[in-house]
């Protein structure tokens, strides 16, 4: 039994890591093709080729869901076309024992995403984003196509470019009144953290009163703002591409500042259940196989696949921005696609037995 378990356990991890290769390659060259066409300043081909290197851990890890589903479709349908999944039960192997040995390679592929999003695709992401930023240019006030918007209060904030370390390049400020009339604008080329506190650095400061308007400029001048480095290295990347830990803090101090943080929460919950999505997805996949894919043809096994994935990924992506339009709970919107896909799953076991 163990023999048989190795077998299929090898079957189905070598389909996903065939899968896992071949859809990044394809992502590689058409990210490389289309950062061509974002070359400015100092952003040149080299830079180009770094930050589609550097992304590559955010690339695994949004894939690997991806590559455990159609991985196992393929290394299972493979079996099931050459009867070797018939030969298995015939020979009083359970198809849950089958099942278990299915599982493995994508609860193997659950702890390397784990992993990824935790600790390796959010740093390397920051950094992609960052040195990419700077190359481009972050010298004019509101001149990144990239740049970052933030709001404390009644001020508002925007950053063509944040640095891994904190640094900030471009930075510009719009402070407003109770009553929403703009007080005053600051455009300091560069921010830097220094002993629990932010110096602004070649600063143009416009005062903005009923009458007049007044320009100040400044070589340094301190800035009181609650924003510490570790949460501008949040604002730096997509809430998609967040750590749980950085979502959670992040959505905690929106809270605190009397922000929404749905989009954050939202992102939160579905890393939370990223495991339990990749697993459902997996066992969607070995039913198709014991079900109504048994006897079809590898082209059509994959897809069907990408139907199916290309629908679980539409419906989570439309039930999400629901969320926050009609404000029930993000975590619904994140488990209802779950919820439908096992019971499908299940019942089309249920059926094979």
């Amino acid at each position: 039994m163990r023999k048989l378990d190795r077998y299929i356990i090898a079957s189905v991890a070598a389909a996903m890591l065939l899968v896992l290769l071949v859809v990044l390659s394809l992502d590689l060259v058409f990210s490389f093709i289309a950062e061509l066409e974002e070359l400015k300043n100092d952003y040149q081909v080299t830079e180009a080729i770094m930050f589609v290197v550097t992304t590559l851990p955010r690339r695994i890890y949004d894939y690997l869901p991806l590559a455990a589903f159609i991985g196992s479709l393929i290394g299972l349908g493979a079996l099931a076309n050459n009867s070797e999944l018939t030969v298995i039960r015939a020979a009083g192997v359970s198809t849950r024992r089958i099942v278990w040995s299915a599982m493995k390679p994508a609860i193997a592929i659950v702890i390397v995403g784990l992993l990824l999003g935790e600790y390796v695709a959010p740093y390397t992401e920051k950094i992609a984003q960052s040195q990419r930023a700077v190359a481009q240019g972050t010298g004019e006030s509101l001149a990144a196509k990239r740049g970052i918007w933030h709001r404390e209060g009644d001020t508002f904030m925007h950053f063509n470019a944040v640095e891994p370390n904190g640094e900030l390049h471009g930075v510009t400020l719009f402070e407003y009144s109770e009553d929403g009339w703009l007080q005053r604008s600051r455009f300091a080329k560069r921010a830097i953290y220094q002993r629990g506190e932010w110096l602004l650095e070649d600063v143009t400061e416009t005062n903005l009163t009923s009458t007049q308007t007044s320009v100040v400029k400044s070589h340094l001048l301190k800035w009181h703002t609650e924003l510490s480095p570790q949460v501008l290295g949040v604002l730096v990347i997509k809430p998609d591409n967040l750590s749980i830990s950085g979502l959670y803090t992040y959505s905690n101090y929106l809270m605190e500042q009397g922000l929404s943080a749905s989009v954050y929460l939202m992102s939160f919950w579905k890393k939370v259940l990223r495991p339990l999505t990749t697993a459902v997805l997996v066992l969607v996949a070995i039913s198709f196989v014991f079900g109504p894919l048994r006897s079809v043809t590898m082209g059509f096994r994959v897809f069907t696949g990408i139907i199916v994935g290309l629908l679980f990924k539409y419906m989570q992506d439309l039930l999400g921005p629901s969320s926050l339009v009609f404000g029930f709970d993000p975590i619904i919107a994140t488990l209802a696609p779950i919820m439908v896909s096992s019971m499908l799953g299940f019942y089309l076991l249920r059926r094979a037995r």
